[in-house]
């Protein structure tokens, strides 16, 4: 089992900027690969980015490309999500997760970022 804890979100005004962090334990990191998700109220849960178990491949939602970077430390267990030129549409609660295989099987509990104009 995993237990994934994020931390990092707050209240930003728009053009600032953020770093979410996921810090992991109860299993072997690197052996996951590593997601970050939001849902903004009243609409479904979406994907944001992506990194693989070693980092080498990263992969971003079109709507946060060029504005947020996903980095990850396999020695201290954390993955980060560094979020600039925030926008009042990237208000929503944010999730990291863990990918084994082809479903994500591990989920945080959230942490919200909060987007004002």
């Amino acid at each position: 089992q995993v237990q994934l804890v994020e931390s990092g979100g707050g209240l930003v005004q728009a053009g600032g900027s953020l770093r979410l962090s996921c810090a992991a334990s109860g299993g072997t990191f690197s052996n996951y690969a590593m997601g970050w998700f939001r849902q903004a109220p009243g609409k479904e849960r979406e994907f944001v980015a992506t990194i693989s178990w070693s980092g080498g491949r990263t992969y971003y939602a079109n709507s946060v490309k060029d504005r947020f970077t996903i980095s990850r430390d396999n020695v201290k267990n954390t993955v980060d999500l560094q979020m600039n030129s925030l926008k009042p549409e990237d208000t929503a609660v944010y999730y990291c997760a863990a990918q084994a295989d082809e479903n994500w099987d591990y989920w945080g509990q959230g942490t919200q970022v909060t987007v004002s104009s």
